[in-house]
């Protein structure tokens, strides 16, 4: 074997050595530190943040919103509403993605002038009443989060199909209130797949 071909053969095996080093350090060793880190600093977030019913039943993330309503589509009128999703069929964790139309688009604002009337029914109250993420969804279509306003409106008929009164249904909705990010980031917002569990321990 001549030099250059022992040249050639050596800069391969050193090659080979570093790529299977760095594939170790970077590729397994580094994951499993990170993985540790999170299992131990932080479990909930590390696995997803996941809600429990119960009975202990895994029911949904508190990350990703999901629908409350029953076989035909309908809404449920013992439980909190989210925003409108336009992920997937709704709420689709494999297809997050907003609608993509434009503020002066017609299917749009059909849609807006649509659900603003059926929610104000749903209700009870005015159409002026119905804040603005109640008919628009999130960029993402997971938004777990309704504003305080969304769920004050729901607090009536929530409280008039579980038969209990308003006010526990109120102060379920305080405990679970969320306040801008530190004190002045965003506005409150509320969990509503957490207060619909709340509420479903309440009566038991």
């Amino acid at each position: 074997m001549n030099t250059q071909a022992r040249g050639v053969g050596r800069t391969i095996w050193v090659a080979t050595r570093a790529m299977a080093l760095l594939t170790l350090v970077l590729g397994v060793g580094y994951t499993l530190v990170i993985t540790g880190i999170g299992q131990v600093a932080l479990p909930a977030q590390a696995n997803g943040s996941i809600l429990t019913d119960q009975d202990g039943d895994e029911v949904g993330s508190s990350l990703i919103g999901q629908s409350f309503t029953d076989a035909d589509g309908n809404s449920l009128p013992e439980y909190f509403q989210p925003r409108p999703s336009a992920a997937g069929d709704g709420y689709d964790g494999g297809a997050s993605s907003g609608s993509n139309y434009g503020p002066e688009n017609e299917d749009l604002i059909a849609a807006i002038t649509e659900r603003k009337a059926q929610i104000a029914e749903f209700n009870g109250v005015t159409e002026a009443k119905v804040p603005v993420d109640a008919v628009t969804a999130s960029s993402s279509g997971l938004d777990p989060h309704i504003s305080l306003a969304y769920a004050q409106i729901q607090i009536d008929r929530v409280a008039d199909a579980r038969g209990i009164s308003v006010e526990q249904v109120r102060e379920l909705v305080a405990a679970h209130t969320q306040g801008p990010d530190a004190g002045y980031l965003g506005e409150s917002r509320v969990n509503v797949l957490e207060l619909n569990l709340a509420l479903d321990e309440l009566e038991d």
